[in-house]
């Protein structure tokens, strides 16, 4: 036996293998209860890891289902699937913390889950959006903004909203409880309207006698209290059954009765509410009552889409689940969480059975996909309830019993910080997390090892349906573009004008291949911005992450879609371009554009006495940096990203009518190094206000935390010629004069007798965030390349 084996020794580690680009390949023996694999991909298949992309699992909504099942997935990842969430809010409140959050006992953070943060920590793409529809024939989702999304699996944990339609006009004037960001937002402009006039009387009424409508009754009191005095505040409480809270023990019901009646709560009992109006709410009765403000907190209703998508659902429009969480219609689609209606147990729409779902809904995803068999859940029939009461106390009701005590509060407060701490405190990912198998089969029918030459290109077929599926207006001046087969573009160039060609390339900073594509192509453009040109065309170059056709599809469509919407607005097209596969998404674009000699923009255009203008916020750098150590606030991303995504085609051309003598856009080299380059131009000096640069919310912490970008260090170089550069080197604003941009703004100089009409225009034109910086100076000192003035935190760059 052993003369005629021959031993092939390949190395153990497998990271070495798969960066060689080869394949290898050994011949199979039958070695008893021992198998040698005849394939690298066999090999994988063994040891469950890969690095492409097999299936998508998509889920919808960021509720307490997907949230758990999201952490956990991250704690126990699953090879060669791509998760995407999609949801319309970052924040996914929680909750149990929500009634202590209208009180004013938590903060909006602390109630809140950063999904943002949380599919960053999963390895998740996470698509801010709003689902709208599913086509299941094609197993897609559709949604507001962003192209049709494909799945292989789906998961829906969208919650409830409060049935309005029935009455009139409770959908046009009263604010219902959910989606709880949209009704935050309205307390919180409530709560403004009181800390403004204190003394002003109001009226709120609540419609919905149910624990929620009950606790925001009493903890909406305890926080208005705080700004107005009872005496000026009134609260009503409209309930059509005879008892408060009917889905709780009598002596519960009895209990906040009473508490309401001692807190002068005016309770409407066996009230029908059957009008609403501005300023009062209407009663079968005849009972008509002043309101200055309706908030309704009714049973819960789903969105129409769903049943209209062909999933069954049950009477009132929500999604029938088996015990295993299946669509009993569509085997492949998952639901949990209020949206979820189980065919054998009736249970109310309440969070502790969203949370307690989060569990099985991972188990079943994966074993779904692994090829096992899917386990059944059970829910409990009782449940312990913690009703708090605006004091710092709360009732426990469980089946029959019931008691009140502030024990009980500390208790559920002990309860709930425990719960969010979970999604507070994420652990740096590294290998300790265990790694389950794929299914065999799944892996061995997907090549999974990619070479440099055959596997680097994407397939043609992937090339023709996206296109089929964008919708790309060619220019007049485009003779051959993407509708035609040869092998390059071909632009007519008018008479008299320049062409202007940029490129950039950079992998993904956000998990959003659609918005990563709008970003990027700002980013781009900016350069012809920059130099006062026209945007004419661009090339695409793309490297799509290894996958299977399907999923390589919905990123190549994803990706493009959001790069084509920038580039009509600015009224380019793409005319072709390049794809390539490797281990990340990454995107760029070459960029053309015309312009006119003597209307160009060039560093070495600014003069003594021109003042400074600047376009957008800086701080991308320091953010993202800490968005990757999960250190970042969702708010201060979205904020970041809101920036990133505004074009400055139109600043450029403000900056044109009040003419603009130089200009650059700030990227890599961050602010002082693309301002440096034209302080070197054009041999001027330059005086920078310090406390007038405009830094993106959350920038200073994290700064001052000691994140930073990688390209910080090389970036702090050009700090060499500042004269006085210790003076503010303890300053956080002065760190992120280093901090390298992504599709940063303008900066420009204008003449000093128009840069305040100027800055008033962009202004108002939505760039809100932009400042007078700083002035162009003689150079006073030819010795010395920078020096700087401290009194007025002015910062001076001399040639």
């Amino acid at each position: 036996f052993c003369q005629n084996l021959q031993i092939l020794v390949i190395s153990h580690d497998y990271n070495s293998r798969k960066k060689s680009a080869c394949h290898y390949r050994l011949n199979s023996y039958d070695l008893g209860s021992y198998l040698i694999p005849n394939s690298a991909t066999q090999l994988l298949a063994m040891q469950g890891t890969t690095d492409s992309i097999i299936q998508d699992l998509v889920l919808i909504g960021g509720g307490h289902s997907h949230a758990i099942a999201l952490l956990m997935w991250a704690m126990s990842p699953l090879p060669g699937i791509r998760i995407t969430l999609i949801s319309d809010t970052i924040n996914t409140p929680y909750s149990g913390m929500l009634p202590g959050l209208i009180a004013g006992f938590y903060t909006f953070d602390e109630s809140h889950i950063d999904l943002q943060r949380l599919s960053r920590f999963a390895n998740a793409q996470f698509y801010l959006d709003k689902a709208i529809g599913l086509d299941l024939n094609k197993n897609q989702v559709i949604c507001h903004t962003h192209p049709p999304v494909y799945f292989d699996y789906l998961s829906i944990d969208i919650g409830s909203t409060p049935t309005t339609t029935s009455v009139s006009g409770a959908a046009k004037y009263a604010i219902p409880a959910k989606p709880v960001p949209q009704f935050l937002q309205a307390w919180n402009s409530l709560l403004a309207e009181v800390k403004k006039q204190p003394n002003k009387s109001l009226s709120l009424g609540i419609v919905g006698g149910g624990a929620g409508g009950v606790e925001l009754a009493l903890n909406a009191q305890t926080h208005l209290e705080k700004f107005s005095q009872r005496n000026n505040l009134t609260i009503h409480l409209f309930h059509r059954g005879q008892e408060l809270l009917a889905h709780h023990n009598n002596w519960v019901s009895k209990r906040l009765e009473k508490i309401c009646r001692s807190r002068q709560i005016q309770l409407h009992l066996q009230t029908n509410v059957t009008e609403v109006l501005p300023d009062k709410i209407v009663c079968e009765s005849g009972l008509k009552v002043d309101c200055d403000c309706t908030i309704w907190v009714t049973q819960a209703s789903a969105p129409n889409w769903l049943a209209n998508s062909g999933l069954a659902t049950d009477s009132k429009g929500f999604i029938l689940v088996k015990d295993t969480l299946q669509s009993v219609s569509h085997s492949h689609i998952f639901a949990a969480g209020d949206i979820a209606t189980m065919e054998n147990y009736f249970r109310p729409k309440a969070g502790v059975f969203a949370v307690r779902m989060g569990k099985p809904l991972f188990t079943n995803l994966q074993r779904i996909i692994t090829g096992e068999s899917l386990l059944s859940y059970q829910p409990q029939k009782r449940y312990l309830g913690l009703i708090g009461t605006g004091d710092k106390s709360a009732i426990a009701s469980w089946s029959v019993f019931g008691w009140q005590s502030s024990a009980f509060w500390v208790w559920k407060d002990y309860i709930d910080r425990k719960f969010m701490a979970r999604f507070d405190n994420l652990p740096a990912m590294n290998a300790n997390f265990k790694q389950k198998k794929i299914n065999q089969k799944l892996l061995l029918n997907n090549e999974v090892m990619h070479c440099a030459g055959c596997g680097a290109k994407v397939s043609n077929n992937v090339l023709e349906k996206v296109f089929q599926q964008l919708n790309i207006n060619q220019k007049d001046n485009v003779v051959v573009g993407l509708n035609s087969p040869d092998d390059a573009a071909v632009i007519s160039v008018p008479k008299n004008k320049l062409i202007v060609q940029t490129v950039d390339y950079f992998r993904s900073l956000i998990n959003d291949p659609f918005i990563f594509g709008q970003i990027v192509t700002n980013h781009c453009l900016n350069d012809i911005f920059a130099m006062g040109a026209k945007p004419q065309t661009a090339l695409a170059i793309v490297t799509l992450p290894y996958a299977a056709q399907k999923s390589s599809e919905t990123t190549l469509l994803q990706l493009l879609s959001g790069a084509i919407q920038v580039l009509e607005n600015s009224e380019a097209t793409l005319v072709g371009g390049h794809t390539t596969e490797g281990t990340e998404l990454a995107f760029g674009l070459a960029c053309n554009g015309l312009g006119e000699a003597d209307k160009l923009w060039r560093k070495t255009g600014m003069k003594p006495g021109e003042l400074l203008i600047i376009t957008k916020a800086i701080g991308t750098g320091t953010l993202f940096a800490a968005d990757m150590r999960y250190q970042a606030k969702a708010s201060w991303i979205k904020t970041a990203v809101d920036s990133m995504l505004l074009s400055n085609q139109e600043a450029a051309k403000i900056f044109r009518e009040y003419s603009a003598t130089a200009c650059t856009d700030i990227t890599g080299f961050g602010l002082l190094g693309h301002l440096l380059e034209m302080v070197k131009a054009s041999g001027f000096g330059v005086e920078l206000e310090l406390e007038t640069i405009p830094i993106l919310p959350g920038a200073i912490e994290t700064i001052k935390q000691g994140i930073m970008s990688s390209l910080q260090p090389q970036n702090l170089r050009v700090a060499s010629y500042l004269e006085n550069a210790e003076q503010f080197s303890h300053l956080a604003t002065y760190q992120l004069l280093f901090d390298p941009q992504t599709s940063g703004g303008l900066l420009a100089t204008i003449p000093e007798e128009k840069a305040k009409d100027c800055l008033k225009n962009l202004q108002a034109a939505g760039y809100r965030e932009s400042r007078i910086i700083g002035r162009v100076r003689e150079n006073t000192d030819r010795v010395k390349t920078i020096s700087a003035v401290a009194p007025a935190l002015k910062v001076i760059l001399l040639k």
